[in-house]
């Protein structure tokens, strides 16, 4: 098989690929599908029609349809890529119209709960395995999509127990293909690791960006005017897809509470370094946490350039 940065496939890995929502991560593995060769045929699933009509316009699947059971069928890849909330009820649809044999997968953010709503539905011929690539924008849409987002990226595989390994294992080179370095863990402890990782972090910054928000009488002026390097980048943030989160933080509320539980355990302790003028506690700790982001860098899980090498726009690559 090619090295996942070299050539495309002389073979596709599959020969149907079903991509169920058309936003960034759809449209982007729609992308990479096509750029490696994993499927011979590409389909597009969304619910809305315009949604569907841009698909066809740009051209990034072989198949565009608004009705996921017709989507599925026939597919030996189905990958789940809506808002957290709908993945049971578009798997609960579409349950019945999956092939024997064929990988029923998802990219939701929160695998606990997902788990536990699509696995009732499913007959036992299906291979259920959620993943979750961790990478993506603060834009959404079939626009916003590019083949190389899963690039140096992790995607985080987490199969029930008694899943088929040879399933597993394909659906590894999928992602392996696509640009991701993949990671097996169980669900509970993939949502305990993200909570803290990539949840909380967004908590936070809605939060601060909310209260900067409710300064009305600055919020025009000051507040923007002189958005340096930190409220920016909270910003950025902030701007993820309101849905999804929503979605994340019902689903997996009880790791993100637990976290949030120790955050304010330990906001409290720098807070009383700060009324008491502890200076080498802070110094102590600042320099732990830039420790932190040197080992982030020294991965490739992300760049020490101006803006953290982020682009201005999202890229049109089809």
């Amino acid at each position: 098989m090619a090295d996942r940065f070299g050539s495309p496939l002389p073979q596709p890995l599959f020969d149907r690929l079903t991509i169920v929502g058309v936003g960034l991560i759809g449209s982007s593995l729609l992308r990479a599908a096509r750029q490696r060769n994993l499927a011979a045929r590409l389909v597009a699933v969304d619910a809305s029609e315009a949604v569907c009509a841009r698909v066809r316009e740009i051209g990034i699947a072989d198949e565009v349809t608004s009705d996921a059971c017709e989507g599925v069928r026939g597919a030996d890849l189905v990958i789940l890529c809506t808002p957290v909330a709908a993945i049971e009820i578009v798997a609960r649809d579409v349950a019945q119209h999956l092939a024997p044999g064929s990988i029923l997968s998802d990219v939701g953010s929160v695998k606990g709960a997902v788990v536990a709503g699509v696995q009732p539905h499913l007959p036992a011929t299906v291979h259920f395995i959620p993943a979750h690539p961790v990478a993506g924008t603060e834009y959404s849409g079939p626009d916003s999509g590019f083949s190389t987002l899963f690039v140096d990226r992790w995607c985080i595989l987490t199969p029930p127990e008694g899943t088929d390994a040879k399933a597993v294992e394909k659906l590894q080179t999928f992602w392996s293909e696509v640009g991701s370095n993949v990671e097996i863990m169980t669900p509970a402890h993939h949502d305990l690791v993200l909570a803290i990782t990539s949840h909380v972090p967004h908590l936070i910054a809605y939060n601060i960006v909310g209260t900067a928000a409710d300064l009305e009488e600055v919020t025009q002026s000051e507040v923007i005017k002189f958005s340096a390097g930190g409220f920016r980048d909270f910003t950025r943030i902030a701007a993820s897809d309101p849905t999804m989160w929503r979605d994340i933080f019902l689903n997996n509320r009880d790791a993100v509470l637990e976290m949030l539980g120790r955050f304010n355990e330990d906001l409290a302790a720098l807070q009383r370094m700060i009324r008491w003028g502890d200076g080498q506690g802070l110094f102590d700790l600042f320099t732990r946490t830039r420790a932190i982001r040197r080992s982030i860098i020294a991965q490739g899980q992300e760049t020490p350039a101006p803006d953290f090498g982020r682009r201005s726009t999202p890229s049109s690559d089809q």
